[in-house]
């Protein structure tokens, strides 16, 4: 399991893992009970539903690039705003060039490390 002592180290480290395309530690990121807005609208719950969401993205060689805008702590939970950028290109060769702002909800383990409970991308859409 990946540890983090803030939840900014957290987003940088999914942006450069996300660019690498390394799923397997994405998937380390989250708690067992996450919930994940994919798309604007739709949430899943299940992380081999978030995996194939990553796996999509990836398959597109999409590059990520997400900063920290604001960060809001009460005891163990953290509320991360984030600021987003996605590039890639389909299958068919339409570029894709997405931006956007962010939510990511942390919870503080008992080691003092923290992982995502709810990721929404789309801010809140």
């Amino acid at each position: 399991m990946s540890k983090f002592s803030t939840p900014e180290d957290l987003l940088n480290s999914q942006v450069k893992e996300v660019n690498k395309g390394n799923i397997d530690f994405l998937m380390t990121l989250y708690e067992n009970d996450v919930c994940f807005a994919n798309q604007p609208g739709q949430v899943v719950k299940d992380k081999e539903l978030i995996c194939k969401a990553f796996h999509e993205l990836i398959n597109k060689g999409i590059k990520l690039d997400a900063r920290a805008k604001r960060v809001y702590y009460v005891d163990n939970l953290a509320l991360l705003i984030t600021e987003w950028s996605l590039n890639g290109r389909e299958s068919d060769g339409t570029p894709i060039n997405h931006t956007g702002n962010g939510t990511i909800v942390f919870r503080r383990q008992p080691d003092n490390t923290w992982l995502m409970v709810i990721e929404n991308p789309w801010g809140t859409n």
